[in-house]
């Protein structure tokens, strides 16, 4: 037990002080809250691309029979209005969540945001006509949608944090107190305004002249590229599931936390599989869309699917037993709080080493069996993370029969990872129920 105490005090007094300054950070928490105002509206959309692109024999030829040879095109229109503004919805979430904690007025907030972002955002979109090269001035989706994310975060940041500081320091134009609260707010807002475009604006001519040209290449080299590297590779992938797991350990939500940090870059990776499957090109990356939910997360963090049906059915302990009955439901749908909290796995040495190890070994089988293309990459469709398992990947690989079935084996290889520590565990506890009777 020596060596847990050491791993324990490590946990207690190095990490879980950097764990929590991390996962109370504002940005970090208005970043990840703000984000998901586009879940529904992407698994919305998502239901049209499914519907677009169905494997089923003839179900192309019937739809075109019906609707005429147009009609994938005019079916993915919900596609184009949720996918193709990702980077909007982004930049409305994030600067209302920030607002919300620096307490100041949200609907100022947003406005300030999206005028920040579009004055960075070039307003030219390049074509080819009649093999002659032709730019118009228009707003390029592709900068609205997954490509212009980091743009759309550091702009409602830099937004409302210049926003804030002008109200706390009371730069702001007062009206009279008969003047409606509406109008009073409009006015407060103008000093920051102004200031906000002269200073947009600056940024903007500046990198105009660099080899940059605009915020969002600029944003590409430091932060994208980077972590789209480090997403892209095995070793990466086990970076962030060690990072997920040891929040996890230490009590703190690992998934929100880390994904939450990173989701921009999943999003991105995710959206330009979808564009890749629209066009009818090979899917490029392995952790674009819900890689997570599929590999990594079976039955919620730790893959703990697997040791939810061991307390339900193996468990002789009635305390272990009464834990698996209220946790088995659960995470049929990927919630695993009862489990996490309830069992508990938070510093318990009997079950931290499956719930480190099992989503490493599960996410790893996913990646490689993927890279060898034994299993088809993920088409970036947004799912509920409360699909069930084996659902989920059938669903999110549009119908892959094959991911479904890797999916029942690694719940298999969840059961034999978790089994000789449960048993050591189980044990233990039925040995303390037994002296408890006596």
């Amino acid at each position: 037990m020596k060596a847990f105490e050491k791993f324990s005090n490590f946990l207690e007094n190095k990490f879980m002080p950097i764990a929590a300054r991390v996962g109370s950070q504002k940005h970090l928490q208005a970043i990840r809250d703000g984000l998901i105002l586009s879940m529904p509206l992407t698994i919305a959309g998502s239901i049209f691309l499914i519907l677009a692109f169905l494997p089923i024999p003839g179900y192309y030829d019937m739809m075109v029979n019906i609707f005429g040879d147009a009609w994938i095109g005019k079916i993915l229109y919900p596609v184009r209005a949720t996918f193709d503004i990702m980077a909007l919805f982004g930049c409305i979430g994030i600067a209302y969540r920030l607002a919300e904690k620096n307490k100041v007025d949200m609907l100022s907030s947003v406005a300030l945001s999206l005028m920040t972002f579009m004055i960075l955002t070039p307003y030219k979109v390049p074509f080819i006509h009649s093999g002659e090269k032709i730019v118009i001035d228009a707003i390029p989706v592709t900068l609205t949608g997954s490509a212009g994310l980091f743009g759309a975060i550091v702009s409602a940041i830099f937004a409302v944090e210049i926003y804030t500081w002008f109200i706390r320091k009371n730069i702001v134009i007062k009206m009279p107190e008969n003047v409606p609260p509406a109008v009073a707010k409009s006015f407060i807002a103008l000093i920051p305004t102004v200031v906000l475009m002269i200073v947009t604006l600056a940024i903007r001519l500046i990198l105009e002249e660099t080899s940059f040209e605009t915020i969002h290449n600029l944003l590409s080299v430091i932060l994208t590229t980077p972590l789209k590297n480090l997403t892209g590779s095995w070793l990466g992938l086990m970076v962030i599931v060690s990072l997920i797991q040891l929040f996890w350990i230490a009590g703190l939500h690992g998934s929100v936390v880390v994904l939450g940090m990173i989701g921009p870059v999943l999003g991105v990776l995710g959206d330009q599989n979808r564009l890749a499957y629209e066009a009818g090109k090979e899917i490029p990356h392995i952790l674009g869309g819900p890689f997570f939910d599929i590999f990594v997360n079976i039955g919620g963090g730790g893959g703990t699917f697997a040791l939810a049906f061991l307390l339900a059915f193996v468990a002789k302990s009635k305390q272990l037993k009464e834990v698996g009955k209220l946790s088995v439901g659960a995470a049929c749908f990927e919630i695993n709080e009862p489990i996490i909290f309830g069992l508990p796995i938070v510093m318990n040495p009997y079950l931290i080493i499956p719930f480190f190890f099992t989503p490493l070994i599960t996410s790893s089988i996913g990646y490689f069996l993927m890279k060898s293309q034994f299993l088809p990459k993920l088409p970036g469709i947004a799912i509920p993370w409360t699909t069930p398992p084996v659902i989920n990947g059938y669903i999110a690989s549009m119908g892959s029969l094959e991911m479904a079935i890797v999916q029942i084996i690694l719940i298999i290889i969840g059961l034999l990872i978790y089994y000789p520590f449960f048993k050591i565990y189980d044990a233990k506890i039925l040995e303390e129920e037994k002296s408890y009777e006596e």
